[in-house]
């Protein structure tokens, strides 16, 4: 039951996706299409990554208010959690937004895994849409350099590095305001992270086909431009956190 509605859902809508862009794109090159369908799954998750990333600035910015509420409501903690619901509503936030952008990536992340472990090796039979062409030979070489379904040294080390630099301008993010201050625990483990993610990614890639790797790289990159934008719309145009900030210096 579980596996029908995955495969009907995620896995094989992404498959036809790879197909009919393989088909599409001149040159028939399985990098490019990678690339554009990584590019693509990206843009359609833009409205939560932003959702998700405003949330965070707006709550980094009530870190004060939250920080007294549970001094207040130590001793009770139903009177706590409900002065914390009241304080992100008043401010229309969503405190699981992190959560639920993983729960909506982790089915696409497994079907695209999948495709790019299984699928591109050998091209699976009756899964096909009708509009989608199935192609005598799935080529798979990037710019006829790197065989994407094998391990490769280069996508691993590149990869690792733009998961470092994502990490670094996270990081970065969520510690501007904080030189002298004390870290918390989430952000000391951020700062840790920003190491450990690129050694956990050559770990994790050197053993899986490199349009895993590209794939990973891909979206790396993506999500460092997202971030830097997401990062100046936030400090530019939005003038709520402005708002929070006065109400939070006249209440504390």
């Amino acid at each position: 039951m579980l596996s029908s509605i995955f495969n009907n859902f995620f896995y094989y809508p992404l498959f036809n996706a790879l197909i009919f862009l393989y088909n599409y794109i001149p040159g028939n090159d399985l990098g490019i299409v990678i690339i554009v369908l990584t590019i693509l799954i990206r843009f359609a998750l833009f409205p939560l990554f932003y959702k998700s990333a405003k949330d965070q600035a707006i709550m980094q910015r009530l870190a004060p208010k939250i920080k007294e509420i549970q001094k207040d409501f130590k001793e009770d903690r139903v009177k706590q959690g409900q002065a914390m619901m009241d304080l992100y509503r008043e401010h229309k936030i969503n405190p699981l937004s992190q959560f639920l952008i993983i729960l909506v990536q982790l089915p696409v992340l497994i079907a695209l895994y999948r495709v790019f472990l299984v699928g591109i090796k050998e091209i699976p039979e009756g899964i096909f849409y009708s509009f989608v062409s199935i192609p005598d030979n799935l080529s798979h070489s990037f710019f006829g350099i790197v065989d994407l379904s094998k391990s490769n040294l280069g996508v691993v080390l590149f990869a690792a590095l733009a998961q470092y630099f994502q990490g670094k301008l996270s990081l970065a993010k969520s510690t501007e305001n904080k030189k002298g201050k004390e870290l918390t625990p989430a952000e000391i483990m951020g700062k840790q992270m920003v190491f450990i993610g690129p050694v956990l990614t050559i770990a994790f890639l050197g053993y899986l086909p490199s349009a895993v790797g590209l794939y990973w790289l891909t979206t790396s990159i993506f999500s460092v431009i997202q971030q830097i934008l997401l990062n100046k719309q936030l400090k530019v145009s939005d003038e709520k956190l402005i708002d929070i900030d006065k109400k939070l210096h006249g209440k504390i």
